[in-house]
């Protein structure tokens, strides 16, 4: 029954729709023709331009004697406002502008242009603002069809596949439910364990908060679309504010039976009720929603998984940097310790021992002789003791850097060795350290396994943010990958991943040996 008085209604909206057409198309004809009367004096009679308008009247009539034509009468009623409101704001701005203000379109014709321009402009400005108002008039008149309501499920399907972001996501879904099936509003609530908060209304309403425990969650979680009746009961906070006979749907949104948040939709009580349509949509919308914020909730674990382990990974990393910095700076100290003491007290006892041999000047030939065995005793011991001491921690790299301590290393390696240094700025003690010793350490791999007639070739580059060093030899070569555990190349590993750089070692039987590393350079106030 309802539905019948519906289409009567319908039906007398349409004929009143397709009268007020064909009065609004006369009208603004008339008007027109009277308008271009007085600003160009065309046409010479006037009246039978006027009437023209009344040409529409066979073609509104055609189509209220058509159920199809009437059911087109919002179609055709709604532009036909738009355009004649526009057209007739643009004759309203020249009659006054060019009429008003120039006394009449007789005269100066440089003033009439002037006129005439500023018209245009005001008319230019204008017609945007009058559009927007006359298609409101024109909605609000027509009265808007709502799109059937499988159009929100559409819709919702097309904006996941475009990877919209969430917050954005739910709102252009609580707008097309809201015009699809709720006029009076539309809203989601999310959350979980129980504790709900309005994320997104339309109109817009104040963030509210329910809190769902024991057998309301049990309830709400296991709920099918409901309406008023049922949120009383188990939802009530959901109708707190409502207009008096608003028409309430909710759905759930659950996923493996957890509760993440709820759909709802309103209408006013003289509106047509819901339909098993609309809650089959309602149900089917739910789903895709809470299978959507399941999968936001695993992609928020995921990123917070991997930034934990990225800050693990900054923590492991700093502190292997400093084991390896406290290792350098005990080196350092050794190799200070040594210099100012043990060595100095070698030094002096050798200068005592030569000034001793001059007071014995022949007198005594044997002891004279043990005197020079012991100072070439003392000046063995010294010469150990400067080559430990160089080995723990070079005064060379410490006082002129990585070029020198290097090329020092190489006049002393077993391998006859080359230095191609691209290196033109110094960099942190810690960084040179570590490019040092594992160059060092190739350096005596070499020295072991390159075998008889090697040679190597040691480059350094800077490449800016990142610095390079490269150990290469013509030697015999192994196989990297059974050789990869031994404590040469883990050392070498160790220090060079302390500062997050990387280590690469190319060999094969026959074909030498190839040991590049690469560092990333800290920035300056990092660097100390």
């Amino acid at each position: 029954m309802s539905r019948i008085q519906s289409e009567r209604a319908r039906s007398r909206r349409d004929v009143v729709l397709w009268i007020g057409w064909l009065v609004l198309v006369t009208v603004t004809v008339a008007v027109a023709v009277w308008a271009l009367r007085i600003l160009l004096d065309v046409p010479e009679r006037m009246m039978p331009y006027a009437l023209g308008g009344l040409l529409a009247l066979p073609f509104a009539g055609a189509a209220l004697f058509s159920a199809r034509g009437r059911r087109r009468a919002g179609t055709v009623f709604a532009p036909t406002l738009v355009v004649s409101g526009v057209l007739l704001m643009v004759l309203a701005v020249y009659l006054v502008v060019v009429v008003g203000l120039g006394d009449g379109v007789e005269g100066d014709e440089h003033r009439i242009l002037s006129l005439s321009i500023v018209a245009g402009l005001i008319s230019l400005l204008l017609t945007g603002p009058a559009r927007t108002r006359l298609g409101e008039l024109a909605d609000g008149v027509v009265g808007a069809r709502r799109r059937p309501p499988k159009t929100v499920l559409e819709t919702f399907g097309t904006r996941m596949s475009r990877a919209v972001p969430m917050d954005e996501l739910l709102l252009q879904l609580t707008e097309t439910l809201r015009s699809t099936m709720g006029p009076v509003g539309a809203e989601v609530w999310t959350g979980s364990d129980g504790v709900l908060e309005r994320t997104v209304s339309v109109p817009e309403q104040p963030r509210t908060r329910i809190a769902l425990s024991g057998p309301e969650l049990t309830a709400v979680s296991a709920a099918r679309v409901s309406g008023n009746a049922w949120a009383e009961v188990w939802l009530p906070q959901v109708l707190i504010g409502r207009p008096e006979g608003t028409v309430l749907r909710i759905a759930p949104i659950t996923h493996l039976g957890r509760l993440l948040g709820l759909l709802t939709s309103s209408r006013a009580a003289d509106s047509p009720g819901f339909t098993d349509e609309d809650d089959r949509v309602l149900t089917e919308l739910a789903r895709q929603v809470g299978l959507a914020l399941h999968n936001v909730s695993l992609d928020t674990a995921l990123q917070a998984s991997l930034e934990e382990l990225r800050q693990r990974n900054e923590e492991l990393q700093a502190s292997r940097a400093r084991i390896v910095s406290a290792a350098d700076a005990s080196r350092r100290q050794i190799e200070r310790d040594i210099h100012d003491g043990a060595q100095q007290r070698l030094v002096a006892i050798a200068v005592k021992i030569a000034l001793a041999r001059r007071l014995v000047d022949g007198s005594a030939p044997q002891l004279s002789a043990m005197l020079d065995e012991l100072r070439g005793d003392a000046q063995d011991t010294l010469t150990e003791l400067r080559d430990l001491a160089h080995g723990i921690y070079p005064p060379l790299l410490r006082e002129h850097g990585l070029p020198e301590a290097l090329r020092n290393a190489a006049n002393r390696s077993t391998v006859p060795a080359t230095i191609e240094n691209d290196l033109e700025r110094r960099f942190g003690p810690q960084l040179e350290s570590a490019v040092y010793f594992c160059c060092l350490e190739a350096m005596q791999n070499a020295g072991k396994h390159a075998g008889e007639g090697a040679q190597l070739v040691i480059r350094l580059a800077d490449k800016g943010t990142t610095l390079l060093f490269e150990v290469a030899d013509d030697g015999l070569g192994f196989d990297p990958v059974a050789a990869k555990d031994r404590a040469g190349f883990v050392n070498m590993r160790d220090r060079v991943g302390a500062f997050g750089g990387r280590l690469e070692v190319e060999s094969s039987t026959g074909s030498g040996t190839v040991v590049r590393g690469q560092l990333p350079v800290p920035a300056p106030d990092e660097s100390t």
